[in-house]
């Protein structure tokens, strides 16, 4: 991995950890195991590096998403799919919890690649149940753009219990929950 490299997935881990405030650039020096002269000879200071590690992190979701939202199958098989994908419930969406950072919402830049990346997987899900509800595979009732908002609202929410409870059961809830709603 090149230094470059070493340093956006240092500044990734972090920043799901700790947030913007409490990724410091030293902390990323010394999770890269590379030294000061090495950072700003990549990224002219944190912000840079912090976009660039926030926006990999979106294009890492999407390519995974889009790998369960591309296969063959059925509308409710598709979404069945990205739901129940492997994933790590008790730390949380790394998009999502960006979101919760006052720092990371107060910048634009920063802000984009998470405010993209959420309107793009809404925008899938709902193409993909409106074609669902096109060929008759779900609820005709269900209006495609709300359902993809409350499937994306009910995953995040499902990291929030599953954080509180340190426990995985309530984010597996929350699956179960969104495909009965889908296979109503």
């Amino acid at each position: 991995m090149s230094t470059s490299d070493q340093l956006i997935e240092s500044a990734r881990e972090l920043l799901w950890e700790r947030g913007y405030v409490g990724t410091s650039p030293k902390a990323i020096q010394q999770r890269a195991g590379v030294g000061q002269g090495s950072m700003y000879h990549h990224f002219d200071g944190k912000h840079a590096l912090a976009l660039a590690a926030i926006t990999r992190t979106a294009e890492e979701m999407r390519g995974q998403v889009s790998l369960k939202l591309d296969a063959p199958g059925t509308a409710v098989e598709k979404i069945t799919a990205y739901v129940r994908r492997e994933r790590e419930a008790l730390k949380g969406c790394p998009i999502g919890r960006l979101t919760q950072d006052p720092d990371v919402m107060a910048d634009p830049a920063l802000r984009a690649p998470v405010e993209e990346t959420l309107a793009w997987l809404r925008g899938r899900l709902a193409a993909i149940l409106a074609e669902g509800r096109e060929r008759g595979e779900i609820n005709a009732a269900l209006d495609p753009d709300t359902t993809a908002s409350a499937v994306v609202a009910a995953l995040q929410g499902g990291y929030v219990l599953a954080r509180a409870a340190d426990s995985t059961q309530p984010f597996e809830q929350v699956v179960e929950g969104i495909l009965g709603l889908l296979a109503q």
